[in-house]
């Protein structure tokens, strides 16, 4: 348990940030690499300053480069794999999706078993469960019912393919002859302050009146802190470690959830954009099964226009059903295993999101200002 050291994989993003500013104080751990394709100079500024008993060495490389993740894990304990491209709106080409989240995971754990890396820690998704339609309700579900994404968009299945590589590397033999130890966590819809998704859907507020676009009026979700979602990563790390736990949570997965109520999206984005001044949208929307049914004309054309041009449809039945479906998981398993407990409670992580919330409206009015000035 002594003496060990992490490399976090997506370090530059919202989540991974913030499992390194965790990490640091953690007993024991010498040194945390850090690893993303690009990190903006106010997070390597961040990351200098964390530099104390812990050394923090910042790396940029490519997933997909073998020799970059061979150097990364070279003298590594743990390895926390947060990199992926997260995109639900099709923003990105399919292939790639599929190659940074599917293949990037598989050479991640095979520059592990070179090098003799004996823990690692993937980031999944909820959506690797679902939802698959909006018919479909699920509330508190939990780990052993099996729930399986039949969605063959490119983020739930690359998320889910990805997961089965690491689960199934589980006990894999290592180039010392030691045994690799894999786990993976499936956080809930993750907010807070930093969060790229609410980050715009504010902007796109300001910038329409102070009026919050409908994400999600007939869902029922569980969100989750971001600073809850990284506690769990840390606490995985510390239980695969112990060689006497390690045995019995290798090759599992985790739902992680807190205790944020269970609401509709809209619902929590209006509750943590109210110190701006933001409100939500009141106007009528058409029924979900009509909107279903629209979107699926919509994908149909873009699939009839592709050869001669490429059409992106305003959303898709994979993103309707996502944001308009009872869909809501228990963290108990990782409360028993993992010895998992938020570390932040609702109150607390609402007013630190309001918090953030209410900078960006102050940095929009200032910009705005200085514009008509």
């Amino acid at each position: 348990m002594t003496g060990w050291s992490c490399l976090v994989t997506g370090a530059g993003g919202f989540l991974g940030q913030k499992i390194v500013h965790m990490l640091v104080q953690e007993k024991d751990l010498h040194e945390v690499r850090v690893l993303d394709k690009t990190f903006k100079p106010e997070v390597k500024s961040e990351f200098s300053k964390l530099q104390t008993k812990t050394k923090v060495t910042v790396l940029e490389g490519d997933i997909l480069d073998v020799q970059c993740l061979r150097t990364a894990c070279q003298g590594i304990s743990v390895v926390i794999h947060s990199a992926s491209v997260i995109d639900i709106w099709n923003t990105n080409p399919r292939e790639t999706i599929m190659n940074i989240n599917v293949k990037g995971t598989e050479l991640l754990l095979e520059a592990c078993e070179q090098a003799s890396v004996p823990i690692f820690i993937y980031t999944s998704s909820v959506e690797v469960a679902g939802p698959n339609s909006y018919k479909e309700i699920i509330q508190n579900g939990h780990e052993e019912e099996h729930h399986e994404s039949m969605w063959s968009a490119p983020y739930p299945y690359s998320k889910k393919l990805a997961e089965k590589a690491v689960l199934a590397a589980n006990g894999s033999p290592l180039k010392n002859g030691s045994t690799l130890r894999t786990c993976a966590l499936r956080p809930m819809y993750i907010y807070g302050e930093g969060s790229p998704v609410l980050y715009g859907i504010v902007n796109r507020a300001l910038r329409n009146n102070g009026v919050l676009e409908n994400t999600g009026r007939f869902s029922v979700a569980n969100p989750v802190y971001v600073d809850n979602v990284a506690w769990a990563h840390i606490l995985a790390s510390r239980t695969l470690r112990d060689p006497k736990k390690a045995t019995n949570i290798g090759g599992q997965f985790y739902y992680i959830a807190d205790d944020t109520p269970h609401q509709s999206y809209d619902n929590l984005n209006s509750t943590l954009s109210k110190i701006g001044g933001l409100h939500p949208d009141s106007s009528l929307t058409l029924p979900l099964p009509v909107m279903y049914w629209l979107a699926f004309l919509l994908e149909t054309l873009s699939f009839l226009l592709s050869p001669i041009y490429k059409y992106r449809p305003p959303f898709t039945r994979h993103l309707l059903i996502l944001s308009n479906s009872v869909f809501t998981f228990s963290y108990r398993k990782a409360q028993r295993d993992l010895g998992y407990e938020p570390k932040y409670s609702w109150e607390e992580a609402k007013q630190k999101t309001l918090g953030w919330v209410g900078s960006l409206v102050e940095q929009y009015k200032a910009t705005m200002k200085t514009k008509t000035t």
